[in-house]
């Protein structure tokens, strides 16, 4: 309770006490005890109410959230100012205050039947630029203009809401989804969509006294056709990216058999290689052993007949007779004999 509402109580109390105090008086002459003095005493109180009652008028206790417009007597009919937070002084009975709120506030326009300022389907209805009908559900947050609160009483007084906002917003929405097609609306351009209708709303409602704070696209419904149609395409296109999955499934599938072919491809490329080198190196290493022989029998010719001996089977035994002419005679037959 603020020093003006208590004022205003202590006036009100003040004629209760007059209108009891010459009750009083009226009862006592009755009963032939006139109270002395009364007449003085009922008009001293009479001006001590008056005097409260009449600074109660004049006092006017504004709200921090508030400004208020002062409706005067005086050329234009209000005060080109409106009165601040805190308490300001009005000429009593001669001037009256209408306060506005400057704080924020919302007006939803919603599907669902009791989330909107108006009860039912109260969404906009909007037709896109390929004919299709949308349904905008959507939350517009304003506030009157500190600034601007003399024009908005002037021109809408308390109508700003349901005379200002509501109409302009759905006029807005309607003018900006007829500039995009249907699937602008619900995917690629919704962004686009959204920004167009606040940059729209908040001009056009700033031309009235009142901020537009923000706009909130709530959802966007479809008919009933269209919603089926965008059903069908979106299992088509799941049919599609499953079959695409399927394809290239098979392709690393195949890619992979082709590889493993491939490794065991090279690896018997490699191994045939190795097996060339070997036999390569073998011969080269047969010839060089060869060549060394070949030497070494040029030296000294009885190498061949050593080999020769070495090559015999190793049952015969032979006794090697050292000649110019080598004989080979059977052990045997030595040893056996005589």
């Amino acid at each position: 309770m603020n020093l003006v509402s208590i004022l205003r109580f202590l006036a009100a109390l003040s004629w209760l006490l007059v209108f009891g105090l010459v009750a009083l008086v009226v009862v006592r002459a009755t009963r032939g005890r006139p109270l002395r003095n009364a007449n003085s005493l009922i008009i001293g109180m009479a001006i001590v109410a008056l005097i409260m009652n009449v600074a109660a008028a004049g006092l006017v206790f504004v709200q921090p959230q508030e400004r208020g417009v002062v409706v005067t007597i005086g050329e234009g009919g209000v005060r080109p100012e409106a009165l601040q937070p805190g308490i300001n002084w009005v000429l009593p009975y001669a001037e009256n205050v209408v306060m506005y709120r400057i704080s924020r506030d919302t007006y939803t326009m919603s599907i669902a039947p009791e989330e909107g300022q108006i009860p039912g389907d109260d969404s906009v209805e909007a037709r896109t630029s390929d004919g299709q009908i949308v349904r905008v559900d959507a939350s517009v947050i304003f506030s009157v203009d500190p600034a601007e609160v003399i024009n908005v009483h002037i021109r809408w007084q308390d109508r700003y809401i349901n005379g200002l906002v509501r109409p302009l917003a759905r006029g807005v929405i309607r003018d900006a989804v007829a500039q995009f097609g249907i699937e602008e609306v619900y995917s690629l351009r919704r962004l686009d969509m959204t920004n167009l209708i606040r940059s729209e709303l908040e001009e056009r409602l700033a031309q009235n006294g009142i901020l537009l704070i923000d706009f909130v696209l709530r959802n966007i419904a479809f008919s009933d056709e269209y919603a089926a149609s965008v059903e069908q395409k979106q299992i088509a296109e799941q049919l599609a990216q499953q079959a695409a999955f399927t394809v290239e499934q098979r392709f690393q599938e195949a890619e992979q058999a082709r590889q493993v072919a491939q490794g065991e491809a090279d690896a018997v490329v490699i191994r045939a290689t190795g097996q060339a080198e070997a036999r390569i190196i073998e011969a080269q290493a047969e010839a060089e052993a060869l060549e060394l022989l070949a030497a070494a029998i040029a030296d000294n010719p009885d190498v061949l007949t050593l080999q020769y001996i070495e090559k015999l089977s190793p049952t015969i035994r032979t006794i090697l007779v050292p000649t110019e002419n080598p004989f080979i005679l059977p052990l045997d037959g030595v040893t056996n004999s005589p």
